[in-house]
């Protein structure tokens, strides 16, 4: 696996196609690994003509795990919340973003399009507004504003992701506890194949395990709060993409976050969960490639405007 020294960490990464292709940053999501970014559609994106780079953010897979700041309490931070009392982290998103492009400066590569999924949105969105002249678009898939005030998990999503085996140590449980969970938050109309789920879960726990690293992300994403007035400043072409059918991060936070950002469009896919199924790859290519090649029109209506039981684009 290569590394990269970037902005004082060891960023784990891979490279795909031709580097002199048009640059795809692909940025994932809370305690997830460059690994869930599945290689059909890394390999799809390869076809399409781009030079893709995937890579762990700090604290997962590969990258460096800053054990150094403990493992903070995720009950007495959602008791913070609740009353409004100021959350500190470790470290923020915008540290995450400023990871991805010391991962960018270590590769030589200017620009990029930049691409996350759900915390890796989040990411996106920041590094999109901080570095703008780093970045050449930005997709945004199942993520959010952070504004005060959106839906938050349904109460079958929060306790499925809150839920732990009875005994961690345990593999089978582990395994069985993380396939209910991906189940519970993953797309309705497009099952991820069952030998295939647990393939990926077994993969993900041999190359890394480390649950504190996903509380201090965790910790990191409630400290950011409203990013709003952040999003009003990006001024590059902007997609949003986002499942009709998300548990854990509802429509409605990606159309807050399609309707902050200037000019954005957005596509709402009907059935759509919080994954990135096999079903949908050529659909999520397509529309990245279209959106790539500035084929994507910006909103022009309001998303309460859409009409349930079709994909929409608006």
């Amino acid at each position: 696996m290569a590394t990269a020294l970037a902005n004082g960490i060891t960023i784990a990464y891979e490279t795909h196609g031709d580097p002199h292709d048009p640059p795809v940053l692909l940025v994932m999501g809370l305690g997830m690994q460059l690994t869930s970014w599945p290689l059909d559609f890394v390999e799809g994106l390869v076809e399409q003509g781009y030079y893709v780079i995937r890579f762990d953010n700090r604290d997962s897979g590969l990258s460096s795990k800053l054990r150094q700041h403990g493992a903070p309490s995720m009950l007495l931070t959602w008791l913070k919340t609740l009353v409004r009392w100021p959350v500190k982290s470790p470290y923020t998103l915008h540290d995450m973003a400023d990871d991805a492009r010391g991962l960018l400066d270590f590769l030589g590569v200017p620009k990029a399009h930049v691409v996350g999924a759900s915390m890796g949105g989040m990411i996106a969105q920041i590094f999109a507004a901080c570095h703008a002249e780093r970045t050449l678009s930005l997709t945004s898939i199942m993520s959010s504003s952070g504004r005060h005030g959106l839906p938050g998990p349904t109460p079958v999503a929060r306790k499925a992701i809150m839920r732990m085996p009875a005994d961690p140590r345990d593999r089978a449980q582990v395994v069985e506890r993380m396939v209910q969970t991906l189940r519970t938050i993953g797309s309705p109309a497009y099952p991820t194949p069952e030998k295939l789920l647990r393939t990926k879960i077994e993969q993900a726990l041999d190359r890394n395990v480390c649950p504190d690293g996903i509380a201090r992300q965790m910790l990191a994403i409630v400290a950011c709060g409203d990013r709003t007035p952040l999003l009003s400043s990006i001024s590059c072409p902007a997609l949003v993409i986002h499942g009709a059918a998300d548990p854990l991060v509802p429509l409605a936070c990606g159309e807050d976050t399609a309707m902050a950002i200037p000019n954005a469009s957005m596509h709402v896919i009907e059935g759509m969960g919080h994954d990135l199924p096999p079903q949908l790859i050529e659909r999520l290519i397509a529309l990245i490639d279209a959106h790539l090649h500035g084929k994507m029109e910006p909103n022009v209506e309001r998303p309460s405007t859409r009409r349930a039981g079709s994909d929409t684009h608006y």
